[in-house]
């Protein structure tokens, strides 16, 4: 195998172990920080910017690899009908034919599973962002989301101690409301003698003189 088929080989092998790694079931707070991270990172940017120019290359060399496969195949087909008589000539070219096709083969299908599964994690990245999105947007109209507890404690809460203040309040209005009763019934006590005095000074009807 060439260099740059076993690199294409190496490439092949690390798609599908970031496939495995995007498909395995993790926690949605560990999955929403790798993903969060892989998608504002200057860094991933640059290298999925250098990983699509080489797809490039290697769609090149999977069409290569498809024309030397189409071009072994007709070589093997005339080797086949021009050493009809020479069976052992034809034995030993068909023989050299067929390592060919092997080889053309396995680059045509090493090439075409690499340019496959690229586009599978592509697609896989995308939906899983998406997804990602979504969960979150649910757990915010729940409010089982952090923030939005959080926001909510803080709105009932106050400042630290506001509850505390709060209740003392109550206790100070709830001791004047019973001070305010205490003093609304002495008045009426009062008001009451006041007018049993009154009508004691008063003569009776009856002995009124008249004017």
């Amino acid at each position: 195998m060439t260099l740059y088929y076993s690199l294409v080989f190496v490439l092949l092998v690390a798609e599908m172990t970031i496939f495995m790694l995007l498909v395995v079931p993790m926690p949605f707070t560990i999955r929403r920080k790798m993903f969060t991270f892989l998608s504002e990172n200057t860094i991933v940017a640059k290298i999925q910017y250098w990983m699509k120019i080489t797809f490039v290359f290697i769609l090149i060399l999977f069409l290569d690899s498809v024309n030397r496969v189409y071009r072994v195949q007709l070589e093997l087909a005339t080797a086949v009908d021009s050493n009809k008589g020479a069976a052992a000539v034809m034995g030993h070219e068909r023989l050299e034919v067929q390592a060919r096709k092997f080889y053309s083969q396995r680059n045509m299908y090493l090439c075409g599973f690499t340019l496959f599964l690229s586009l599978i994690l592509n697609r896989t990245y995308t939906m899983i962002l998406e997804v990602l999105r979504l969960e979150e947007k649910v757990k915010q109209y729940e409010g089982t989301d952090r923030k939005t507890k959080e926001s909510e404690k803080l709105a009932t809460a106050g400042k630290p101690g506001e509850i505390a203040r709060l209740k003392t309040e109550v206790e100070k209005r709830d001791r004047d409301i019973e001070n305010l009763k205490k003093q609304a019934e002495g008045l009426s006590r009062e008001y009451n003698n006041l007018c049993e005095k009154y009508g004691e000074t008063q003569p009776p009807a009856g002995t009124r003189k008249d004017k």
